[in-house]
């Protein structure tokens, strides 16, 4: 089967279960919205030195993916897609980021106020991740004046996400200002 399959040559494109929409649907924009995310975890992922960021990351793509499948569903079919054997976030992915937030802040990495990204190019990685983060989290928060209306949890792991490639981001400018990778 090809890619080209010529459905969408009109402007439109399909949610999950085949639903046809306009391809700048708020769905459409929140799914590619994390896609752009997705891709830019993939860069921050291969740009980390650290083989336990790299698989924290690995893990947040794994959540991407279920979450993208789970915002694509529309309303209608929500109950549908909560019953599918397809992936959903957990509570337990939303520790997980919690987790590390609380592990790089006993470190002593914090949010303290504005940033210049670009001291180096991993920090600048997360940064980019980030910037997209909350570019998925507007886009997921607008698909509500498009009746769907996502599980809080979306939103919240959506943020903390954000919240954790801040601190990855700061941490990488201190490891380079103090000689490190």
């Amino acid at each position: 089967m090809s890619i080209t399959t010529r459905t969408g040559d009109q402007g439109l494109t399909g949610l999950l279960y085949g639903q046809r929409v306009p391809k700048d649907h708020p769905q459409i924009e929140a799914v590619g919205a994390f896609d752009q995310l997705n891709v830019e975890t993939g860069a921050a992922r291969m740009a980390s030195p650290d083989g336990g960021v790299r698989l924290l990351l690995a893990d947040v793509q794994r959540c991407l993916v279920a979450l993208m499948g789970e915002v694509s569903a529309a309303e209608a079919d929500a109950e549908r897609h909560a019953k599918s054997g397809f992936a959903r976030l957990k509570e337990e992915d939303l520790q997980v980021l919690d987790r590390a937030i609380a592990d790089l802040e006993s470190k002593g990495v914090r949010l303290d106020g504005w940033a210049t990204p670009g001291s180096n190019s991993i920090s600048l990685s997360f940064d980019r991740a980030r910037i997209a983060a909350r570019t998925a989290e507007r886009r997921l928060a607008a698909v509500v004046s498009a009746g769907r209306t996502p599980r809080p949890l979306l939103l919240q792991w959506t943020n903390r996400l954000s919240d954790l490639l801040w601190l990855l981001a700061r941490e990488a400018d201190s490891r380079a200002k103090d000689g490190g990778a």
